[in-house]
C-alpha cells in the first residue's frame, strides 16, 4: 500500500481558556509513524500559561509567531528563563521539563517536531504534566505526596486539587512571572530570522541551518534543523538527503507548487503547499519547490543533527560533478546538448530566480 504524503493540516487536542494545542495525526499522515515523527502547536492568547511537563520524546521548538517567556529545566539543572520571539528554535532534549507563557497582545504560536522513536506512542508526542487536571499529582495517593512533599494534610489538597485546568490555563493579569534574563539565553535558542545566512541567492532564496555549531543542544536532540525562505516564483533546486534522514516540512508562510520523486522515477505527489501545512519527503526522495508570487519558507527538521543535502540542479549540482563522457553516455545525448547541459546554472546554487 502507497504511503500518502499529501500535506495535512493539525487538529486541536485541547485547551479552551488562555490556549490550545494542535497535533498532526499518524492515522491522517502515515509518515508520522513510519518515519517516528512527531508535530503540534502550541498557542497562548494573552496571560496564557501552558503548564510545566515533560515529553517523552526529543524535539526542536520553532516561535511561528509573537513573543513571550519559556521556562527549560535540564536534568539536574537550575531552572533557564528566557525571553522567546518570532524565528527562534530551541532544542528540547529527553527528560527537559519545559513552561510557556505569553504576556503580550498578539498571540504566541510555537511549533514542535521531534523524534518518537522512544516514545510510548510512534508518531506522536505524550506529554506528562506536572500539575493540574492530568498532573503527576492527580495519580498518586495522598498518603504518597504527603510523604514526598514531607506536607501536612491540608497543603496535600491544595497540591492535588486547587490547578483544575488541563494543560493550558489563563493566568490573572496580576500574577507576577519570573522575568527573563538574558545570560540564560546563551546556548538554548537561536534566532533563524537574525542568524547569518548559510546560503544567500539574489533574487532566489535564502536558508539557515540550524547544527551542533550554532546550537550545540541539537546534538542531544539527535535533529537538525533549518530555515528557508524563497522569493517570488523562485525555484529550490531538486534535491534529497543524502545520510538517510527524512526532512519534515512545515510551512511557515506564502505558497507555492511542491514536486517529489521517489523509486523508479515515480512522481509521489505533485501538490500545492500552504501557511500550516505539514509534509514528510522519505528518505533518498528527490524534491523540489517553486514559490508564488508572494514567495515561500518553511521550516524543517532532519533526522540527524548536522544533515548533508545533494542537490541535482545549480552550480554545486551532482550532474557538474560527473565527467563529460559520463553524462553524454547517461543521457544518451550528444556531445553539444552535453555541453549546453553543463553550461546552465553555472552561478546559482541551490535557489534559482524567476526566469525572465
Amino acid at each position: 500500500m502507497e504511503l500518502d504524503l499529501s500535506p495535512k493540516l493539525a487538529k486541536k487536542v485541547y485547551g479552551e481558556n488562555g490556549g490550545s494545542y494542535h497535533a498532526w495525526c499518524p492515522n491522517e499522515l502515515p509518515m508520522l509513524r513510519e518515519g517516528n515523527i512527531g508535530a503540534a502547536k502550541l498557542s497562548l492568547e494573552k496571560n496564557g500559561f501552558a503548564l510545566p511537563c515533560y515529553s517523552d520524546s526529543s524535539k526542536v521548538a520553532y516561535v511561528l509567531q509573537g513573543a513571550g517567556v519559556a521556562g527549560i529545566v535540564l536534568p539536574e539543572s537550575e531552572e533557564k528563563v528566557i525571553a522567546i520571539k518570532k524565528g527562534d528554535a530551541i532544542a528540547l532534549p529527553f527528560g527537559v521539563i519545559t513552561w510557556w507563557y505569553n504576556k503580550e497582545d498578539t498571540e504566541l504560536v510555537v511549533l514542535f517536531m521531534g523524534d518518537t522513536s522512544k516514545g510510548h506512542k510512534g508518531g506522536q508526542f505524550t506529554d506528562f504534566f506536572l500539575t493540574g487536571s492530568n498532573g503527576i499529582f492527580t495519580g498518586f495517593t495522598t498518603e504518597f505526596v504527603k510523604r514526598a512533599w514531607d506536607v501536612d494534610d491540608e497543603t496535600v489538597k491544595a497540591l492535588i486539587g486547587n490547578q483544575t485546568g488541563k494543560g493550558i490555563v489563563k493566568l490573572d493579569a496580576n500574577v507576577k512571572m519570573p522575568e527573563p534574563k538574558p545570560e540564560h539565553r546563551k546556548g538554548m535558542a537561536l534566532n533563524c530570522e537574525e542568524a547569518p545566512l548559510d546560503t544567500d541567492i539574489r533574487n532566489a532564496g535564502n536558508v539557515v541551518v540550524l547544527n551542533t555549531k550554532n546550537l550545540p543542544l541539537v546534538g542531544e536532540v539527535g535533529l537538525g534543523a533549518d530555515l528557508v525562505r524563497l522569493e517570488g516564483n523562485a525555484m529550490c533546486s531538486p534535491g534529497f538527503s543524502c545520510d538517510s534522514a527524512l526532512q519534515v516540512t512545515y510551512i511557515v508562510k506564502g505558497s507555492g507548487r511542491l514536486q517529489v520523486v521517489g523509486v523508479d522515477g515515480k512522481r509521489v505527489l505533485e501538490t500545492i503547499v500552504k501557511a500550516g501545512n505539514l509534509l514528510i519527503v522519505p528518505r533518498f526522495f528527490v524534491v523540489s519547490k517553486i514559490a508564488d508570487p508572494d514567495g515561500l519558507s518553511w521550516f524543517s527538521i532532519i533526522t540527524t543533527p548536522n544533515p548533508v543535502f545533494t542537490h541535482l540542479a545549480g552550480s554545486i549540482g551532482a550532474w557538474k560533478a560527473l565527467s563529460p563522457e559520463v553524462l553524454q553516455a547517461s543521457l544518451n545525448v550528444p556531445a553539444e546538448t552535453e555541453k549546453v547541459f553543463r553550461s546552465k546554472r553555472t552561478n546559482d546554487a541551490i535557489f534559482f530566480p524567476p526566469p525572465n
